[in-house]
Protein backbone atom coordinates (compact mmCIF):
# COMPACT_ATOMS: atom_id res chain seq x y z
CA UNK A 1 0.00 0.00 0.00
CA UNK A 2 2.71 2.50 0.96
CA UNK A 3 4.72 1.64 -2.15
CA UNK A 4 1.94 2.99 -4.35
CA UNK A 5 1.76 6.13 -2.22
CA UNK A 6 5.52 6.66 -2.55
CA UNK A 7 5.30 6.16 -6.32
CA UNK A 8 2.43 8.63 -6.50
CA UNK A 9 4.43 11.15 -4.45
CA UNK A 10 7.45 10.81 -6.74
CA UNK A 11 5.24 11.19 -9.80
CA UNK A 12 3.61 14.28 -8.33
CA UNK A 13 7.03 15.80 -7.50
CA UNK A 14 8.22 15.14 -11.06
CA UNK A 15 5.07 16.71 -12.49
CA UNK A 16 5.67 19.74 -10.28
CA UNK A 17 9.22 20.10 -11.60
CA UNK A 18 7.99 19.88 -15.20
CA UNK A 19 5.26 22.41 -14.51
CA UNK A 20 7.75 24.81 -12.92
CA UNK A 21 10.14 24.47 -15.84
CA UNK A 22 7.33 25.02 -18.32
CA UNK A 23 6.16 28.14 -16.50
CA UNK A 24 9.70 29.58 -16.43
CA UNK A 25 10.12 28.93 -20.14
CA UNK A 26 6.76 30.54 -20.95
CA UNK A 27 7.70 33.77 -19.23
CA UNK A 28 11.24 33.72 -20.58
CA UNK A 29 13.22 32.92 -17.45
CA UNK A 30 16.46 31.16 -18.29
CA UNK A 31 17.34 27.66 -17.11
CA UNK A 32 20.76 27.90 -15.49
CA UNK A 33 20.89 24.16 -14.73
CA UNK A 34 20.35 23.39 -18.43
CA UNK A 35 23.17 25.79 -19.33
CA UNK A 36 25.53 24.15 -16.81
CA UNK A 37 24.70 20.65 -18.11
CA UNK A 38 25.25 21.84 -21.71
CA UNK A 39 28.60 23.42 -20.84
CA UNK A 40 29.80 20.33 -18.97
CA UNK A 41 28.76 17.99 -21.80
CA UNK A 42 29.74 20.10 -24.82
CA UNK A 43 32.49 22.42 -23.61
CA UNK A 44 34.30 20.70 -20.72
CA UNK A 45 37.10 22.71 -19.20
CA UNK A 46 35.84 26.05 -20.51
CA UNK A 47 34.91 28.75 -18.00
CA UNK A 48 31.26 28.87 -16.99
CA UNK A 49 29.21 31.99 -16.25
CA UNK A 50 27.93 32.50 -12.72
CA UNK A 51 24.16 32.50 -12.29
CA UNK A 52 24.17 36.30 -12.20
CA UNK A 53 26.25 36.55 -15.39
CA UNK A 54 24.05 33.97 -17.11
CA UNK A 55 20.84 35.74 -16.11
CA UNK A 56 22.15 39.13 -17.26
CA UNK A 57 23.34 37.68 -20.59
CA UNK A 58 19.97 36.01 -21.21
CA UNK A 59 18.11 39.24 -20.43
CA UNK A 60 20.32 41.18 -22.84
CA UNK A 61 19.85 38.52 -25.52
CA UNK A 62 16.09 38.55 -25.09
CA UNK A 63 15.42 42.27 -24.68
CA UNK A 64 18.46 43.79 -26.37
CA UNK A 65 21.33 45.15 -24.47
CA UNK A 66 24.93 45.87 -25.19
CA UNK A 67 24.48 44.71 -28.77
CA UNK A 68 25.94 41.28 -28.20
CA UNK A 69 24.15 38.00 -28.49
CA UNK A 70 25.52 35.26 -26.29
CA UNK A 71 25.59 31.57 -26.86
CA UNK A 72 27.92 29.06 -28.32
CA UNK A 73 25.87 26.86 -30.58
Amino acid sequence: MFGNLADAGRGLAQAGRYLGQSMRLMVGLPEYDTYVAHMEATHPGQPMMSYEEFFRERQEARYGGAGKRGGCC
